[in-house]
């Protein structure tokens, strides 16, 4: 009785040593950064003003500043009622959604849909596909360096440094002109080391608005021949941007005609209203059927460590939309949207907001 009371004494020390040892685990933790984005709507929620805009939303919001639900998603959801939604997503879903966002972003004619030379995964919304791209890689090419543009949407910043690949920039905005700096960039592309990664944003270009021409993307498009670079785009605004879906993917498609392969980031987020479902896509194009097929696999096992599988409600809208003709008609429609230089001058103001129109804005 003695030796089992002095180790139970023993035991409780030992438990109370340890728990003193282990008070400051996480003493060394400072408070992250903010981020540029979500501090614009920190500092709205925290004005008292009854006048303010929350200009850090990307997404559909009434006169009121209310999220607004798209019809075709309120149909949609119809379609979809009583699915199982606890359930994890079926294979057949994952796949229905992952070929109707391959046929939007790349054209449903196209020689990479009819000959299956796409690795497509769903994914949780852009910033997921983006992710898993990083992850992909850094895993096969880890000696490689990802070029963005100066400036870039602030989480790719994040994204890349997380997956520890070293990031550069490449000359894009110029702020004076309030347009695209093309000898620049052009300059970069060629100086960049042969077989660089690029990002681009196909359309919309986020923060600024700023987009190349049709001309300007053959350009880059020919000299990525040259130096044979990988682009991977970030397709966050298609159909959002200017309301025609092929226009919005046109840069892509350019990419394409020149038989480039290409890596390419899709997000509902804001074409759809669906923000909180967190649905897109990753696509990487490949030489053949063969080649997808692996590097699917590779993006599924990367996606299954990270979070196995993504929400199956916003993903069956989202097919559900894509794939019925009537829907995405009416998702077509609803995209198209007036101008704000329009409205800007109809109340008077006497500045020149050309620079709007001239831009595809976000």
């Amino acid at each position: 009785m003695y030796w089992r009371y002095l180790t139970r004494a023993a035991r409780r020390c030992s438990v109370h040593t340890t728990s003193s040892r282990t008070v400051g685990w996480w003493d060394h933790v400072a408070p992250a950064a903010k981020d540029p984005i979500n501090g614009v709507t920190e500092a709205f929620l925290a004005d008292p003003s009854p006048f303010k805009i929350n200009l850090g939303v990307g997404a559909y919001r009434d006169d009121k500043g209310r999220p607004v639900v798209l019809q075709c998603v309120r149909e949609a959801e119809a379609k979809i009622a009583g699915s199982e939604f606890l359930e994890s997503i079926s294979a057949s879903v994952s796949t229905k959604m992952v070929e109707e966002s391959v046929k939007l972003v790349y054209g449903k004619d196209s020689d990479v849909v009819k000959e299956g030379r796409s690795a497509g995964v769903q994914a949780l919304s852009g910033t997921g596909a983006c992710r898993l791209f990083a992850e992909f890689q850094r895993r096969f090419h880890p000696e490689s360096h990802i070029y963005f543009p100066d400036p870039t949407w602030s989480n790719h910043h994040n994204i890349w440094r997380d997956a520890q690949i070293p990031e550069r920039t490449y000359h894009y905005y110029d702020p004076d002109s309030k347009s695209l700096d093309f000898a620049a960039l052009m300059d970069d592309i060629k100086n960049a080391p042969d077989s660089s990664f690029f990002l681009f944003h196909p359309s919309a270009h986020n923060p600024t608005g700023v987009d190349p021409t049709e001309e300007q993307w053959r350009e880059i498009s020919y000299q990525f021949k040259v130096k044979g670079h990988f682009p991977f785009f970030d397709m966050a605004y298609q159909g959002f941007a200017s309301g025609d879906l092929d226009k919005d993917a046109q840069a892509i498609r350019i990419f394409l005609e020149d038989e480039h392969l290409i890596g390419c980031a899709q997000s509902y987020a804001k074409s759809m209203g669906l923000y909180g479902h967190r649905v897109g896509c990753l696509s990487i194009l490949c030489v053949d059927s063969k080649q997808a097929a692996a590097i699917r696999s590779q993006i599924q096992q990367i996606a299954r460590a990270m979070y196995g599988s993504p929400p199956v409600h916003g993903i069956l809208l989202v097919e559900t939309i894509l794939s019925d003709p009537n829907l995405k008609s009416l998702w077509i429609d609803e995209v198209k949207r007036t101008t704000l230089r329009q409205n800007l001058e109809k109340l008077g103001s006497s500045l020149n907001w050309e620079h709007i129109t001239n831009q595809v804005g976000s």
